[in-house]
């Protein structure tokens, strides 16, 4: 018979042990200090400092203060509880609570950190649960995580994805006498590294980012013994932002994250702000950090598939029934909720239209889209079948609106009223239907409504700056220094695409970026399109859609037939610091805009539309710059144009 779960208590640390591994955590603080497993006697780097091996952390700021950085705290427990002690199950607490007497110096937070072991299981499941009272003190909090730093003389193999995993450069590469730095602090060239393999590369821990969607496992492979330590997330509904939501994985150190909150490419927006008098309380987790081995005469790559195994066995797990804390409710305590999206866009169909594979889910009320920014509350998202079928299951009691979006499809939907999750409930919203934004006929459009810039002209990288892994890669936009490439295509003058003659996915760069000038200062840029109306219509104004995929410090101003009027037809304002460019993404926070372009501005035959880019003195001006999604140019809903028939 297998071992029962023991729990060793020490002076200073306690060990939870099943017999397939060991886990010894600082006590109170509750850092994890060492994983025994396989024969080593520990994963965890155990040459630095016992602080910096396992741990959650957090950044926060005061109320009123802006930006996305702050105090980084390392969360210590300053008292230790057994919640469950079992042969089947341990689960184990360190709790900070708030000391008024710290204010200024410390979050104003309950923190709850548990660690759980099973028996036969072969690794643990962490999460915690952060408490704010609402007559505590306010504050901002950019950022929370889990770090776990393992040994760099074992692991030197890292898997995000199928198609992204790699052997690493060692840290010692990115430093000054081996690492030569780059325009952002995260990148560095490796000129001497140790391992001549990976000289010439460029080394940056956003090029390993991932959707939130797509998240569910990662981590790094050991040859010598053959072992992977992988973090499974079963769930994104503790995770802020979204599905689309882009976060840090695994990186040189070897570093491995889980991510719960963060403003990585999207900035500001999704920094969680508490106002005087709000309370506040949320479960991160549990996750799952799971261990793998495989005899030697094995392929080691075969444990990143069973990790993808094991990660499927959690999901189908979720939500588990094991957490012992009140707040972190099981599938009895929750609810779920059905429907069909159907779209009605009566210029491309007098039928409904399926929305196809569309992204359904609940977030805390808000207004549309707003679920891309929402970072207090818990979301809960599906995917529709081929036909708009929808079931979001597990959902948390709450009151949520439902927002979706579709993948070629502009505009974001929501169901206008509040939908109330109670235990147990099973809700059937039947027919649901979205009218995405439309005013009249499509003329012409450039791109494909899918909230990335992906399909548009990337190209290659500068030789000097080379991600090996992404050399024939689907996901070329992760290469280092692509917007200094723009200038290379049109040393000149800006980029200018023809409708019905240029190709977007050859003649669309994929980001307006700004343009360095022989001084060394950076300008803006302009864009034309131009196009043919054969004759203006006279009978209503035409619309002028933009959809972006990111901003960072821009401003896009919009002109007709004359780059020099004053004001444009249209400015954003200043908008974004998603940091998309910077951080190789393709997509940061989406935003539409609508531009009604009075018929007085055209003319008949030969027309230009001007975009502008008028940004270029920030910090970092080479990083400025936007992304499109899709622009769509529409004629006036006008007496001939297709009318709406025979909805059913």
């Amino acid at each position: 018979m297998s071992q029962g779960v023991l729990l060793h208590i020490e002076d200073s640390h306690v060990v939870m042990d099943n017999g397939i591994l060991q886990v010894k955590l600082s006590n109170p603080d509750g850092i994890v200090t060492e994983i025994k497993y396989n024969g080593i006697d520990n994963l965890l780097d155990g040459l630095d400092e016992e602080v910096n091996r396992g741990y959650w952390d957090l950044v926060w700021s005061e109320a009123g203060s802006t930006g996305t950085t702050g105090t980084f705290d390392v969360i210590k427990g300053t008292s230790f509880r057994v919640i469950v002690e079992s042969e089947e199950q341990l689960e184990i607490s360190f709790t900070r609570l708030w000391d008024p007497s710290l204010q200024g110096k410390q979050v104003s937070l309950n923190i709850d950190k548990r660690f759980i072991m099973l028996r036969n299981s072969s690794g643990f499941y962490t999460y915690a649960i952060y408490e704010h009272l609402k007559e505590w003190p306010p504050f901002n909090l950019p950022q929370t995580r889990i770090v776990f730093k393992l040994r760099k003389d074992k692991f030197h193999y890292m898997a995000v994805a199928d198609n992204r995993q790699r052997y690493m450069p060692l840290p010692d590469d990115r430093l000054p006498e081996r690492g030569e730095p780059l325009a952002t602090p995260e990148a560095v060239l490796l000129v001497n590294p140790v391992e001549t393999e990976f000289k010439g590369e460029v080394d940056d821990k956003y090029q390993y980012s991932c959707e939130n969607k797509d998240l569910r496992v990662h981590g790094w492979i050991c040859k010598d013994p053959t072992v992977g330590f992988w973090q499974i997330t079963p769930s994104n509904e503790f995770r802020s932002g979204g599905l689309s939501k882009q976060n840090l994985t695994s990186h040189v150190g070897p570093y491995n994250l889980a991510m719960f909150l963060s403003a990585h490419y999207a900035g500001e927006d999704l920094v969680l702000k508490l106002k005087p008098n709000e309370p506040w309380k949320k479960v991160f987790g549990p996750v799952f950090m799971y261990l793998n081995s495989v005899s030697d005469e094995n392929d080691p790559l075969h444990l990143w598939e069973d990790a993808k195994n094991q990660m499927m066995t959690e999901v189908e797990s979720w939500p588990y029934n094991f957490p012992a804390s009140e707040d972190f409710p099981h599938a009895d305590q929750r609810g779920r909720v059905t429907g069909r999206l159907q779209i009605k866009d009566r210029y491309l169909s007098d039928q409904y239209i399926s929305a196809s594979y569309a992204y359904v889910g609940l977030a805390p009320p808000g207004d549309v889209g707003s679920w891309q920014r929402e970072c207090k509350g818990y979301q809960f998202w599906a995917t529709a079948d081929a036909d708009g079928y929808f079931s979001i299951d597990n959902i948390r009691c709450g009151s949520y609106n439902l927002y979706a979006w579709v993948p070629g499809v502009i505009g974001d939907y929501q169901k206008d009223v509040f939908i109330t999750i109670t235990a147990g409930c099973d809700i059937d919203l039947g027919g649901l239907v979205f009218e995405p934004p439309r005013d009249g006929p499509t003329l012409w459009e450039i791109g494909i409504p899918d909230r990335s810039a992906a399909e548009f002209y990337i190209p290659d990288p500068d030789p000097k700056y080379i991600n090996k892994l992404y050399v024939n890669h689907p996901d070329r936009f992760r290469q280092y220094g692509l917007w200094e490439r723009y200038a290379n295509l049109y040393p000149d003058k800006d980029l200018v695409y023809t409708v019905g003659v240029s190709d977007y996915r050859k003649d669309w760069f994929f980001a307006q970026v700004t343009r360095k000038l022989s001084d060394d200062t950076y300008q803006g840029t302009t864009w034309q399109i131009k196009f043919e109306l054969d004759l203006v219509d006279t009978n209503g104004s035409y619309t002028l859609r933009l959809a972006l995929a990111t901003a960072h410090m821009s401003e896009l101003q919009v002109r007709v037939n004359d780059p020099k009027t004053s004001p444009p037809l249209f400015s954003t304002g200043v908008i974004g610091h998603d940091n998309t460019i910077a951080r190789h993404g393709i997509h940061g926070l989406y935003r539409l805009y609508n531009v009604v372009v009075p018929f007085s501005q055209l003319v008949d035959g030969n027309n230009t539309i001007f975009l502008t880019q008028t940004m270029a003195s920030g910090d970092a001006p080479a990083l400025q710059g936007i992304m499109y999604d899709y622009i769509r140019f529409e004629g006036p809903s006008s007496s001939n144009s297709k009318k709406q028939t025979g909805f059913v």
